[in-house]
């Protein structure tokens, strides 16, 4: 299976006072194509500086990041910019919606900066809000919608240019126990109708419980990788 993601040696050291922190410590793994991973770890455990090194938000402080070939530590913020845009679909923890925008709108946004018609940009907007379950509330603003609706906003806006990878990163931190089932319900589905490649970061470890692997990340190191495949959505 080819690979998504490829992580060698990863190290980012800040320096804080007159120690120097070790937010990620010679960090490596891989991630195939359609595969979805979460990155299970504490506040400060290193999760979030890694997941933010992925997608081309930081800059290591050596190491290497490799997707789809190209090794994006070498790229310079015009190239990232192009990277991202072509490569990468973001969900946060916060929905990020235009209030002033309805659900359709907010979805189709990202769209326009790749200078697609407003016909295009409308129809692939409606078959994503279709795809998460929300087609009768295309026309919602986001006060009008509750947090779960807008969550699948956010998933159907991170997916609609086609990105080769979704990077979420605690995708389900303002949702209840039983919307953010639903969400990752979605977003498991998501990854496997698609054959999309998704990094989750979190920390409920009951919620990476949706993934094919988990990676257990301490202190800057991941300790454990558990494969859970066979069980996900269980």
């Amino acid at each position: 299976m080819n690979k998504a993601i490829i992580v060698k040696n990863l190290y980012k050291f800040y320096r804080v006072g007159d120690s120097v922190v070790r937010a990620l410590d010679g960090v490596s793994f891989e991630v195939s194509e359609g595969e979805f991973c979460a990155i299970v770890g504490t506040s400060g455990s290193g999760k979030s500086t890694l997941l933010n090194m992925l997608a081309g938000l930081e800059k290591p402080t050596r190491g290497q990041v490799v997707i789809d070939g190209r090794h994006i530590e070498k790229l310079n913020e015009n190239e990232l910019v192009k990277f991202r845009r072509d490569n990468v679909g973001f969900v946060f923890q916060s929905f990020h919606l235009l209030g002033t925008m309805n659900a359709l709108e907010n979805v189709a946004l990202p769209l326009t900066f790749r200078g697609e018609s407003l016909k295009s940009r409308m129809k692939k907007a409606d078959d994503m809000l279709k795809l998460v379950g929300l087609t009768k509330h295309r026309k919602h603003l986001p006060r009008q919608m509750s947090g779960g609706q807008q969550q699948r906003v956010g998933v159907a806006r991170a997916l609609v240019a086609d990105p080769r990878i979704l990077y979420c990163d605690e995708p389900t931190g303002n949702l209840d126990s039983h919307t953010s089932e639903d969400v990752m319900r979605l977003m498991q589905r998501v990854v496997r109708e698609q054959n999309r490649t998704m990094v989750m970061v979190t920390h409920d470890d009951h919620l990476a419980r949706y993934a094919d692997r988990i990676f257990h990340i301490i202190d800057g190191k991941i300790v454990k990788i558990e494969n859970n495949r066979k069980i996900a959505g269980e």
